[in-house]
C-alpha cells in the first residue's frame, strides 16, 4: 500500500472537508433547532399555564365581587384564549357553584354536563359528575341522576357516588335501597375521609335515621 506524503495527507484531507463540512454544519443546525425549538415551546407552555393561571384567579375574583356577567364573559375568554387548559374546565365548575347557589339549576347543569364531557382533567371529571348528579337530584330528575352515577366503580370516589346513590333513592322514596348505599359507602370510606368536614358523621346520621325509621315501620302494628 502505497503511503501519501504529508502534502498529498494535507490535500485529502482539506478535499474530504470541502465534501462533508456543509452536511457537518447541517447536522448541528438541527441539532441545534431541535434543542432551542424545545426549549421555546417549554417557554411557551409555562407562559400559557401562567396566563391561563391568572385568568382563572381573575374569574374566582370576580365571581366573588358578585359581577356574574363579567365572570362569565372572562371564562368564555380563557376558553377561547387557552382551550385545552384545565383552568377551563375549574372555571365551568365555578361558574355551575354560583348557578346553583343562585337555584339557577338548568345553567349549572349545562356547565356541568360540559365538564364531564370535555375537559382533559380525569381527576375533574367524576367531581363534575357527582356534582350534576346532585343538581338532577334536586330537580327531581332521579332517573337521569342514576344513569349518569352509573354502576362502574369510581375508585377513590367510591364511597361519595355510593352516598349520592342513596340521596337519589331516599328522595325517590326508596328507603331500603338509600340505606343499602348508604352503608356500602360506610364500608368503603377511609378512616382520613370520613374525618374530613364531618364527612363520616354526616353519613352516620343518615344511616341511624334510616335505620331507626325502617325499625319502627317494621315493627308498629297496623
Amino acid at each position: 500500500m502505497e503511503l501519501l506524503s504529508e502534502e498529498e495527507q494535507w490535500e485529502s484531507l482539506k478535499r474530504w472537508l470541502r465534501e462533508n463540512v456543509p452536511f457537518i454544519l447541517g447536522l448541528v443546525a438541527v441539532g441545534l433547532l431541535a434543542v432551542f425549538g424545545w426549549r421555546w415551546w417549554q417557554g411557551r407552555e409555562n407562559n400559557d399555564a401562567l396566563e391561563a393561571s391568572a385568568s382563572y384567579q381573575r374569574i374566582l375574583s370576580t365571581f366573588e365581587s358578585g359581577k356574574m356577567e363579567d365572570a362569565l364573559s372572562q371564562v368564555e375568554a380563557l376558553r377561547t384564549q387557552h382551550p385545552k387548559s384545565g383552568y377551563v374546565a375549574a372555571a365551568d365548575l365555578a361558574a355551575a357553584k354560583i348557578f346553583v347557589l343562585n337555584n339557577d339549576l338548568d345553567k349549572a347543569a349545562q356547565r356541568l354536563e360540559r365538564v364531564m364531557k370535555e375537559t382533559p382533567d380525569a381527576q375533574l371529571e367524576p367531581i363534575a359528575r357527582l356534582r350534576l348528579v346532585r343538581v338532577l337530584t334536586a330537580q327531581g330528575q332521579y332517573d337521569k341522576a342514576l344513569a349518569t352515577l352509573g354502576n362502574e366503580d369510581r375508585g377513590r370516589h367510591q364511597p361519595a357516588y355510593l352516598e349520592a346513590r342513596g340521596d337519589v333513592l331516599l328522595a325517590r322514596g326508596d328507603r331500603m335501597g338509600a340505606l343499602a348505599a348508604y352503608e356500602a359507602a360506610k364500608k368503603l370510606m377511609p378512616a382520613s375521609q370520613a374525618a374530613v368536614s364531618g364527612v363520616g358523621e354526616l353519613l352516620d346520621l343518615k344511616i341511624n335515621d334510616l335505620r331507626a325509621t325502617t325499625t319502627t315501620g317494621s315493627t308498629a302494628k297496623p
